[in-house]
């Protein structure tokens, strides 16, 4: 596996403590904070290590920022096994306290009625630069403060559809879209769906908050934004696989009280595998120093 993938792999493959207890590490992937898809991909994965079923569904809540220099502990509670559904609730914790909850359902897949909207109409990913590329086109617009940590390689692959500089935000109809995938293919011996999705999980989170901050023309660099996931969910249709093209296709439809609502769509294959909804602190400094 390329490097990037297996880091990510070992990232998402938890220590077994003892029954329903267990240790996820830590990253430093987006700063001082540790990434929500982080412990998004952690937690799912706790919960999928008590059960044999894929999970369909999870509402999860970020309470704390958490510290990328400290491993994390997952606790998992099995609140029901039934016939069609599991139940597991997660607490993450780190420096003695609750930094994320979750709920999240587990069931088997079923033969039944299937509907979907169309899929958008967009580039395939081979026409498209990938975000490396792009980003060799902003170093002009770097701080040599922030040079490296911009520059680094993601642990995933993502190809913007519609990309824009950061550096230059300009207010646009809050619409976003990636393909994204891993770098390389999952190895078959950990192929495995619970792996597939806390992969999908974990890069659920790129780009999704700040959608909202697009008709306002901002972005997630803007100094005077201070911007933070409030809450996470989840839904998976289908099963996934998080080794091939993934398109991600996301909107926000308000903002107001320093908070933005944003959904995503996740498509593959021509089917709605996934969808997504968060809620992010979108907060302007100067207006809160002033209040």
């Amino acid at each position: 596996m390329n490097a990037l993938t297996q880091e990510l792999v070992e990232l998402l493959s938890l220590e077994r403590l003892e029954d329903h207890l267990y240790r996820g590490q830590s990253r430093n992937l987006v700063g001082k904070r540790v990434f929500g898809g982080q412990v998004l991909g952690q937690a799912l994965r706790a919960a999928s290590y008590t059960t044999d079923r894929p999970a369909h569904s999870l509402h999860a809540y970020f309470l704390y920022g958490g510290d990328v220099n400290a491993p994390i502990i997952y606790e998992v509670d099995p609140l029901r096994d039934g016939r069609s559904f599991s139940s597991r609730q997660v607490r993450a914790i780190q420096h003695g306290r609750t930094i994320f909850s979750a709920m999240i359902s587990f069931a088997y897949l079923e033969e039944g009625l299937n509907y979907q909207p169309e899929e958008p109409n967009y580039p395939a990913p081979e026409d498209l630069k990938s975000e490396n590329e792009l980003k060799e086109g902003l170093v002009n617009f770097l701080p040599e403060n922030v040079r490296a940590s911009f520059m680094r390689d993601r642990h995933v692959e993502i190809r913007p559809i519609d990309p824009v500089n950061p550096f230059q935000p300009q207010p646009q109809a809050p619409i976003n879209a990636h393909y994204i995938r891993t770098h390389d293919p999952i190895p078959q011996e950990l192929d495995d769906q619970s792996l597939h999705q806390a992969i999908v999980a974990f890069y659920s989170d790129f780009s999704l908050m700040t959608t909202s901050l697009k008709p306002h023309g901002l972005s997630y660099i803007s100094p005077s934004l201070q911007c933070a996931s409030i809450d996470h969910a989840i839904y998976f249709h289908r099963p996934v696989r998080a080794d091939e093209w993934m398109l991600y296709d996301m909107e926000a439809t308000v903002t107001a009280n320093s908070r933005g609502l944003n959904f995503g769509r996740m498509w593959q294959n021509g089917q709605l595998v996934c969808s997504t909804t968060q809620e992010g602190l979108i907060r302007l400094r100067e207006i809160a120093n002033n209040q």
